[in-house]
């Protein structure tokens, strides 16, 4: 199960830690060796070898022990439909949340297989990469009737006055660095030309009751976020930020990250062939799909998560992959046309 390489100086559960883990599961074995693979925000992820196998060991830092266990519910009745997924191993007990030190952990099967971008998917795979997430929101809907909780989400737009406040706070921090890089100047430029598209384009801003269609989804699909063996999709994983959000929503915003090239473009054929199967499985509608395209679009457009973790947290994390995301938002703008006609066509 590769994920994305972290901070060496992330250090792996104590071999007490282990023992006292692995104590709590029959047939597990004795721990061999345990390499940090994750380190996220909500999640810290080992790659854990013992005598008897390898499994996949996840952090879960919030300690929300309901919401893990929810989400360890979902995946087991997602994989009793047959979707790809790695529901977690239960315990001798039965239960799939083990707390040591005040920490919770879980233990997963270890899935062998890689992550492949957009730009590797032919236009069969990316119809079956459609067609999956769809799949996936169907079944969520199933699985999620017998009452596990629900959170509604909020149809409020960005408003381009807060947005316009957080450039103006961003621009401050850029041209107050001592010692400039080649990042801040594409930053900066980047900033004036946000603040440029968004004073002419401030009159679209979605309005509320303009939200597509709700329903229970992963909430973070995206590339290093499902594994493949060799061309086919071997796991979804990651369900952190499972809930109730616009279904299409969540198609649109990872078409644009499993196929955003380099340059800032969508490679709209493929994405073409993707929302197809997505409309297909999931019953999902032109008009939804339109508005949910349009959602996202004023979403990007208004956003710079990856700028406040670089210059208000000191996070340079997400920097490789912000030329791609920022000249995509003004490509977005550009093409908004050929974008919409691409889910929806």
């Amino acid at each position: 199960m590769p994920r994305s390489p972290v901070d060496s100086a992330e250090a792996a559960p104590d071999g007490e830690t282990l023992s006292a883990l692995l104590r709590r599961y029959d047939g597990a074995g004795d721990a061999v060796s345990c390499e940090p693979l994750t380190q996220g925000l909500l999640n810290r992820g080992y790659r854990l070898a013992t005598t008897r196998g390898r499994f996949f060991l996840k952090h879960h830092l919030d300690g929300d022990r309901t919401a893990i266990t929810r989400q360890h519910r979902v995946t087991q009745r997602l994989d009793a439909l047959g979707l790809p997924v790695a529901p977690p191993v239960p315990d001798a007990d039965g239960r799939t949340v083990a707390v040591i030190g005040g920490r919770c952990y879980a233990l997963h099967p270890w899935i062998d297989g890689r992550h492949r971008d957009g730009g590797e998917l032919t236009a069969a795979q990316c119809w079956r990469l459609g067609g999956l997430l769809g799949l996936v929101h169907t079944c969520l809907e199933r699985v999620m009737r017998s009452g596990t909780g629900d959170r509604r989400p909020s149809g409020e737009a960005a408003v381009p006055e807060d947005t316009f406040a957080v450039i103006e706070q961003l621009l401050t921090l850029v041209r107050g660095r001592r010692a400039r890089d080649a990042f801040d100047e594409l930053a900066e430029h980047r900033l004036i030309e946000r603040r440029a598209l968004l004073e002419r384009h401030a009159h679209r801003r979605p309005e509320a009751h303009a939200v597509p269609a709700t329903g229970w989804v992963h909430g973070d699909f995206h590339p290093l976020n499902l594994l493949y063996r060799d061309t086919e999709p071997a796991a979804i994983v990651d369900w952190d930020r499972l809930g109730v959000q616009p279904r299409a929503e969540e198609a649109v915003r990872a078409a644009a990250i499993f196929f955003v090239r380099p340059g800032g473009t969508l490679a709209l054929a493929k994405v073409r062939s993707y929302a197809r199967a997505y409309r297909c499985a999931a019953g999902a509608g032109s008009s939804e799909m339109a508005a949910a395209v349009h959602r996202v679009w004023w979403e990007r457009l208004n956003d710079f998560w990856m700028l406040r973790w670089r210059y208000q947290r000191g996070d340079g994390r997400a920097d490789p992959q912000f030329p791609a995301a920022a000249a995509l938002a003004v490509w977005w703008t550009r093409e908004y046309d050929a974008v919409r006609d691409a889910f929806c066509g």
